[in-house]
Parts: C-alpha cells; structure tokens; sequence
C-alpha cells in the first residue's frame, strides 16, 4: 500500500523513537491517523509544550522547566552527597526507589573518546565547579556497567580524590528473585566482590 507523503513523513519520524521499528512505526501512525485523531493532536500539543518548556537545570543538568530542578531546589536533599547517573532516565528510576535523598550531577553520557565524547561532553568543568565550591563529602557513582561507564566511573572517581571526595560505587550483582543458574558470570562476579557483612 503506497501512503501518501505526509503519511510517509510521519511514519518516517516515529521510527526514530528507540525501540521503534518499520512495522511499530507505520501501525503507531494507521491509529493515530485513521482512528484517534484527537489523540494524535493531544500528542502533537504535548511534544510543543514539552520543547518549549523544558530545559537543562543550570546545577545537576537534569531536566527542568525552570533554570533549577524542583531537587537541586530543595532544602530537604542531603546537600553533601552527590549522585552521578549517566542519563536524566536514570535519575528517574534511582528517584523512583525513594531511597537515596542527596542530589545529582546528570552525565548525558558517557566517556567514549571514539566518539569524541571526553570530559567537556559531560560537563565534568561544572562537576569540578560544585565539588570546589558545595560542602560535598561523598560522590556515588552510579554509572553503567557497561565499558564506557566503568571508564567513565574510575575517571571521576580519580578526580574526586584529587578534591579529597569520598567515592562509592553502587553495587551491582544478582537481582531479587533472581536464581544462579540464570544469571551470567559478569554478574555473579559482580555480586561476590560487592558482597557486605550479612
């Protein structure tokens, strides 16, 4: 079935989203179009608001719709500790658990010279700036465990010691519920070196 061109535009578009293939892309378009337009304009308008009102908090590099997010804003964060999370997602889901109550320094990345993604990239001048200027005492490295975000841990934990900062790693290891016979040794290995007192 040939589309026409506005069609072929929209479905083009779609498959941007990650996750989002050529048959996704091109039924995500069918509903929108054939069958709930007023969804589709619902959709358009809040991707309008969401470009115009959202922005990069001037402090943790988070997502706000203000020049500070509502956390770097607040008088009831632990000022002192400071988590490093790689994405605004992952700010998200470590807020999501309720459990950590600091602030965060958001990446947008990760070190990957091949990509030509070094220390500027990251912000790393505005991360050397608040552990000059801000009372931190501890640094949680949340990073991936991927190459990228191991390199990119062991760097700023090397310049964190250079400011005399405290640096820990989460623990990474075998999930709840999980069973050893399915997890893979990466994991396993991880989960024996970063075993605490029981």
């Amino acid at each position: 079935m040939i589309f026409p061109p506005a069609m072929n535009t929209l479905i083009d578009i779609l498959r941007k989203l990650p996750g989002v293939g050529p048959k996704s892309a091109q039924r995500m378009a069918l509903q929108l179009i054939q069958h709930d337009r007023t969804g589709a304009k619902q959709i358009a308008q809040a991707i309008d608001q969401a470009l115009e009102r959202i922005g990069s908090c001037e402090i943790c590099r988070g997502l706000a719709e203000q020049t500070q997010c509502d956390i770097c804003q607040s008088q009831s964060r632990d000022a002192t500790v400071l988590c490093i999370v790689e994405s605004a997602a992952d700010m998200a889901v470590v807020e999501q658990v309720s459990i950590f109550k600091g602030r965060y320094f958001v990446l947008r990345g990760k070190l990957s010279p091949i990509d030509g993604i070094g220390p500027e990239e990251l912000g790393i001048p505005l991360l050397v700036k608040r552990l000059e200027d801000e009372n931190i005492t501890e640094l949680i490295l949340a990073t991936n465990t991927t190459v990228e975000g191991e390199a990119t841990a062991h760097y700023l934990s090397e310049l964190a010691k250079s400011q005399g900062v405290k640096t820990t790693r989460i623990a990474h290891g075998v999930p709840m519920g999980g069973e050893l016979e399915f997890v893979d040794s990466s994991t396993l290995s991880q989960a024996f070196s970063g075993r605490r007192d029981y």
